[in-house]
């Protein structure tokens, strides 16, 4: 799994490639919530396009980035999302926290 951030002055774009559990959880969350408090951007986008597999750790990253992002006053995006992780997205409630776009 790797995690690939793309810094604007609104924005802050994070593209997840792989397999998200519990291993790799814990690097992706660093390096966004670092970009997030270094640059306080009014927007994270998660892009899952590239993402094979997700467990209960990628609920739990999505969770945790929107509670950094409210810390910023800030709002999360998730995009290109596979239909399956989407479905399990919804059924955990992270449409209520971000916007879930396809």
């Amino acid at each position: 799994m790797s995690v690939k951030l793309i810094v604007g002055s609104e924005k802050i774009t994070a593209i997840l490639s792989g397999e998200i559990d519990h291993h790799s959880a814990k690097g992706i969350r660093e390096k966004i919530d670092s970009a997030i408090l270094e640059n306080h951007p009014q927007e994270l986008i998660l892009n899952f396009s590239q993402v094979s597999f997700m467990d209960s750790s990628g609920i739990g990253l999505i969770i945790g980035r929107f509670k950094v992002m409210q810390e910023v006053d800030g709002k999360v995006t998730i995009e290109g999302a596979s239909q399956q992780i989407t479905k399990v997205m919804r059924l955990s409630g992270i449409d209520r926290l971000a916007t879930i776009k396809n």
